[in-house]
């Protein structure tokens, strides 16, 4: 009669050792992100105890900020899978011309948005955005924008130790630039007179010139780490390397839909922010903490995915075809479980969590409110976190963005639009309420097409191999 004792005793060994390297990976970049993440939330509660109009006009630039900045800098993340594959190949060495390439395309961006930023203006106005909070937005993205350059820099040094499997080095760096973060920001604000160095009250913009001057400090970190520790064998800083056009066009080709797939997200959230913007400075505000909130729930299952697509990177380009599958199996499901944890603790606490933020009782109980959507969109979004991860460690980003843009912009903001401005007649779902509808169901549309492109690649080795020699 046949055992299978031993057989199921390997399998649960095999995937204890996947999970323990997949948390290996993701614990040190849940770590990143939280601390980044930590930075957003310095910002709102400190521009929110100096007023609800700095609260907003804070809100109101990081919503155009990011979402821009995160198109660069995803176009920039075709290194981690592109260097996991080199390092599953056992090919470092030619890890450091691909970031050498890469910093080229960060050079463009970089001057660009420099520009851009700080010529906002218009778009405040096309939006018709509540004048009250406009001037804070303006000055706000004025002084961030002078961090763009480095903040481009350090995201390709860090997504080359990210694809060695290194993950470490950000975290550390991340978490000082939080550690610096609350004092400069109360500086900022506040203002400090030192005799020779003196820094007028500065109010919400003050956040900007803070993380403006903590990205030049994380970029120099970063390149110390780098010069000074074992990402030598990646010969980064070896040599200097011009412009290599083929080169730099594939990691336009893999790196352009990765860019467009987190700025058709985080677009659809900020196009969001901006309309609520016409309900008042309560519903903005309110809004933001919510988004705050909603986004350090995000930072974990992110994080997994990102811990996915390094593990599958390297086992793709080592030819493991098995062994990248399990990852991704594995990945989906502990986020699963993840966000199911976590919904309910946002369901319990939220308006503990929202006093934490703001004194306001306005402010207060309509935020208490949004995170009960905050609780729903947190299971969907995990999920399609973790399955965009796994995508990516197969090089698989063309379909992705497609289906982000059915999701987001075909079914997220219609939704959205219909409720948030009362066409679809509901008492009470209305105003910033519809619009949380609408990213419920732009989420729950991503997570079950983007699992199924998952499953229906998986099964197909061929389609795997074909991407891989991209």
């Amino acid at each position: 009669m046949y055992n299978g004792a031993p057989l199921l005793k390997r399998l649960r060994v095999t995937i204890r050792n996947e999970m323990a390297q997949l948390s290996r990976l993701a614990a040190p970049i849940i770590l990143t992100q939280l601390s980044m993440m930590g930075m957003g939330v310095a910002d709102t509660v400190m521009a929110g105890h100096v007023s609800a109009g700095d609260l907003a006009g804070v809100a109101l630039g990081a919503n155009l900020y990011w979402p821009i900045t995160f198109l660069c800098t995803g176009v920039l993340m075709a290194l981690t899978p592109t260097v996991a594959h080199l390092h599953g190949a056992r090919a470092q060495g030619s890890a450091g011309e691909v970031a050498r390439q890469a910093a080229w395309l960060a050079v463009v961006f970089g001057v660009l948005l420099t520009v851009g930023f700080q010529q906002a203006a218009p778009v405040y106005a096309l939006l018709g955005v509540d004048a009250e909070a406009v001037p804070v937005a303006l000055a706000y993205l004025d002084a961030i924008s002078w961090g763009v350059i480095p903040l481009l820099g350090y995201s390709i040094l860090r997504y080359l130790c990210e694809g060695m499997s290194w993950t470490i080095p950000a975290m550390a760096i991340a978490f000082g630039g939080l550690v610096l973060k609350i004092p400069l920001n109360y500086l900022f604000i506040h203002g400090f007179d030192a005799g020779v160095v003196k820094v007028p009250a500065l109010g919400g913009p003050g956040c900007g010139w803070a993380s403006a001057l903590i990205m030049w400090v994380e970029l120099v970190a970063m390149v110390l780490v780098v010069v000074q520790s074992r990402m030598r064998v990646t010969g980064v800083f070896a040599r200097w390397s011009w412009p290599d056009l083929p080169a730099i066009a594939r990691l336009i080709k893999l790196g352009v839909p990765i860019g467009l797939t987190g700025f058709l997200e985080f677009g659809m959230f900020s196009v969001v922010a901006l309309l609520v913007g016409r309900f008042g400075v309560e519903s903005v505000a309110a809004h933001q903490i919510a988004m705050n909130l909603g986004g350090i729930t995000f930072m974990v299952p992110m994080a997994i995915g990102i811990a996915a697509s390094i593990r599958i990177g390297f086992h793709v380009g080592g030819r493991q075809l098995p062994a990248a599958r399990r990852s991704a199996v594995i990945a989906v499901g502990v986020v699963a479980a993840f966000a199911c944890v976590g919904a309910v603790l946002v369901t319990l606490f939220r308006g503990g969590i929202a006093a934490l933020y703001t004194s306001d009782v306005g402010v207060l109980v309509l935020a208490a409110e949004l995170m009960l959507f905050v609780a729903i969109w947190q299971l969907v979004d995990a999920t399609q976190a973790a399955a965009i991860g796994a995508l990516r460690g197969f090089k698989d980003t063309r379909v992705p963005m497609l289906i982000a843009l059915l999701s987001y912009w075909g079914v997220g903001m219609p939704v959205g639009t219909a409720f948030g401005f009362g066409w679809i007649p509901t008492e009470g779902f209305t105003g910033v309420r519809g619009f949380w509808i609408g990213y419920c169901a732009a989420l729950l549309c991503a997570a079950v097409v983007l699992l199924s492109r998952l499953v229906w690649l998986m099964r197909r080795d061929e389609r795997v191999l074909a991407f891989a020699g991209r």
